[in-house]
């Protein structure tokens, strides 16, 4: 079955979330659960600032004095608190972060006052909460500051540290099978002949599966007998996922999809209307899904991003993987021909992207070269210098 590369990816995330089983809970130290999937959602220990701070340098009042001169009655850092009272006609010297005295509800800026000895003058008009991050502004005691299901970065890792967070719940990492295929690709260390490739395919794809949360293991190439074939599918079957990268495309194909068929394959689509990238097969085995890559490297990486990526993510544990395709204007023209959604090497550089001279799939040293794919929609054929295109980050 052809599909578009919208329903493409909708299949593949109602399928994954479908057969992924619940991932195991594994418990480890704050650090080495950044890049995981959290699995319980985490609540606040306590109100977020537990107390008013000031949010500015500068002088707490009441908004009542203002504008006015009032009298410095003493002043409050970050960590201290103030314990006197503050009347009408006063004001206390404050510094970002530190409690707003009581019965205050202004912050006057520094840069808006004139200091004179013990008394300090501003013109600005009085405004009740100006500078003051309430208590439990940011977040209520008990309200959950992180959901299940969020992959951890460094934001989420500063979320659970504030909260007191040292030993974090996560799921386990899914076991991503690699299984390149053909009598011409050779290992990485071995010196190909004229009519050979490197396995390039497996270690890209290894490092897009680190990226997206997964745990690859690659498996010897599958040569181009039945036997072969069948063994390295066999043990590929074994893991979470299987990523076959080669044979999928119109001749060797038939001897991959003989061999998935003895297994009992069903195949949900094997051709989506993308550039590269075309030939790309999704099925499920016995309730394990598989891909079947093409065996070009553009191909290969750009096949795993849009589509595979989400089903390792999903195995992971994540509650709603995510295609970020941005937008950003052209620095030239662009143009291609309707009805493939294309996804062609660029370069984003000072917020505007460029697409990169390249000579097709198998140009590995134009894709290391570009930070982006270029993302032309199907349905339109051109694009004027400045005109804002899809932009998928690498």
């Amino acid at each position: 079955m052809t599909v578009s590369f919208e329903e493409g990816r909708r299949i593949v995330v109602a399928q994954a979330t479908h057969l992924a089983p619940a991932p195991a809970v594994e418990h480890v130290p704050l650090l080495e659960s950044c890049g995981r999937v959290l699995a319980t959602t985490i609540p606040a220990d306590r109100d977020y600032p537990p107390v008013a701070r000031s949010i500015r340098d500068g002088f707490a009042v009441h908004s009542a004095d203002l504008p006015g001169r009032l009298r410095v009655i003493g002043e409050v850092r970050a960590g201290e608190t103030f314990s006197g009272n503050v009347e009408l006609g006063s004001a206390v010297e404050i510094f970002t972060g530190a409690p707003v005295p009581a019965g205050v509800d202004q912050v006057v800026m520094v840069e808006h006052t004139t200091r004179a000895g013990d008394f300090v003058e501003t013109a600005r008009p009085g405004v009740a909460g100006e500078f003051i991050n309430p208590a439990g502004a940011e977040i209520r005691a008990g309200a959950p500051i992180l959901p299940a299901g969020r992959r951890l970065g460094f934001a989420e890792i500063a979320a659970l540290a504030t909260v007191g967070v040292t030993e974090v719940a996560v799921f386990r990492r899914p076991r991503i099978a690699i299984l390149a295929t053909g009598d011409e690709v050779v290992d990485i260390a071995a010196q190909p002949r004229d009519n050979q490739v490197r396995n390039s395919n497996s270690y890209s794809i290894a490092a897009q599966v680190l990226r997206a949360g997964g745990i690859p293991e690659i498996l010897p190439v599958a040569r181009d007998t039945m036997e072969s074939t069948r063994a390295a599918i066999e043990h590929g079957l074994t893991a979470d996922l299987l990523l076959l990268s080669g044979g999928v495309s119109a001749g060797k194909y038939d001897l991959v999809e003989t061999v998935l068929a003895e297994f009992g394959a069903e195949s949900f689509f094997d051709r989506v209307l993308i550039q590269p990238g075309q030939p790309l097969v999704f099925g499920q085995v016995a309730g394990k899904m598989f891909f079947g890559l093409p065996g070009n490297p553009a191909s290969t990486m750009v096949t795993f991003e849009i589509f595979a990526r989400a089903a390792v993510e999903i195995l992971s544990g994540e509650a709603a993987p995510l295609l970020p395709i941005l937008e950003a204007p052209l620095s030239v023209p662009f143009s291609h021909k309707t009805g493939l959604t294309r996804f062609l090497p660029a370069v984003l550089a000072e917020g505007r992207v460029t697409p990169v001279r390249w000579q097709g799939s198998s140009d590995v040293a134009a894709l290391a070269r570009a930070n982006c794919f270029l993302v032309a929609s199907s349905d339109r054929p051109s694009w004027n210098e400045g005109d804002r295109i899809g932009v998928l980050m690498k």
